[in-house]
């Protein structure tokens, strides 16, 4: 993949420098396949474009506009080279749901077929950056303003909308490479077989530990928790103020440091939001000896393969409840 994690340029319009683009692309009947004859994929992050690959295997070149770990999706400003990579590609794939809302922007000018992952859960198009408030999955008491019909969009933490989102791309790009089809057919088959036995692992995590009592930094892996049958015992004002980069009330903060340091059986963390209010309940629950479980929004460096990254992450959750 290569580094697009890229700034929007001071004094561009967006909207014009894709207007360009498009023009440019225009006499090529849809973007044109790489010299080697690949597929050009352009996903909105590392985490679906690694679904992509997992997918198009060598018949697919693909591109992540976020990479880096530091950069949010949610406030990410795309620039005239994210414009061309998106205006150059034959597929699009993007989260949706509110959390990659500069990609859609970006792909409004394009031609391409589009992947939207929280269509796979919500069983209807996405609506691209327009909210909907919902309500959170079951143990979850923050209100979220975007997402699918459960109300939190970081749908990655929800293995069967993975798996669809495989299906989904190999229809895709069996329509964009017809002679590939099977290949690709059979790759979404593997990577579906692999997300069924993080499933089962999953299901084992709720098997011995249904109920336990969990606290998250922020409302990231809510999918993974509610289907091992997790508690989140997070005070609702925490979780809202650390979403919404606003300062952490005193109440809240003092209750969630009393959580973690008695009543949470783990604590969950998203190391790309860390925080002076986050790292307190952090170094607080390890004070008390209660296990700290890391989580991530998008693969870390050296990483490229979903299954292994979030297989990781089941195994540190499962290793933390069984201590």
């Amino acid at each position: 993949m290569h580094d697009t994690r890229r700034r929007s340029v001071a004094g561009v319009s967006l909207s014009a420098v894709l207007a360009v683009l498009v023009a440019a692309c225009g006499g090529q009947d849809g973007a044109a396949q790489s010299e080697d004859g690949r597929i050009q994929v352009v996903a909105s992050t590392n985490v679906w474009a690694s679904v992509v690959a997992a997918v198009g295997g060598e018949h697919v070149e693909v591109t992540s506009i976020i990479e880096d770990p530091s950069a949010d999706p949610h406030s990410y400003q795309a620039g005239a080279a994210d414009a061309a990579e998106v205006a150059s590609a034959e597929l699009l794939v993007w989260n949706g749901g509110g959390y990659d809302d500069f990609f859609p922007q970006l792909a409004e000018n394009s031609d391409a077929p589009t992947v939207v992952a929280v269509d796979q859960a919500q069983g209807r198009p996405e609506e691209g950056a327009e909210a909907h408030e919902h309500a959170e999955p079951e143990g979850h008491g923050h209100s979220h303003e975007h997402g699918h019909e459960h109300g939190n969009e970081h749908v990655w933490y929800d293995l069967p909308v993975v798996a669809g989102v495989a299906d989904r791309l190999a229809a895709e790009l069996g329509e964009l490479l017809p002679q590939q089809k099977k290949v690709f057919e059979d790759n979404a088959a593997d990577f579906t077989e692999s997300i069924d036995e993080l499933v089962h692992e999953v299901e084992g995590v709720a098997e011995r530990h249904a109920g336990a009592k969990v606290a998250a930094t922020e409302p990231l892996a809510q999918y993974l928790l509610s289907a091992a049958e997790l508690e989140d015992i997070t005070p609702h004002e925490f979780a809202s103020a650390v979403e919404n980069e606003t300062d952490v009330p005193v109440a809240a903060q003092q209750r969630m440091l009393e959580l973690v340091s008695g009543e949470a059986d783990a604590v969950v963390r998203n190391t790309q939001t860390a925080t002076p209010a986050t790292e307190k309940i952090v170094e607080a629950a390890r004070e008390a000896g209660t296990p700290v479980v890391d989580v991530t929004e998008t693969l870390p460096e050296g990483r490229s393969d979903y299954i292994s990254w979030m297989g990781a992450q089941v195994d540190a959750l499962a290793k933390a409840l069984d201590e």
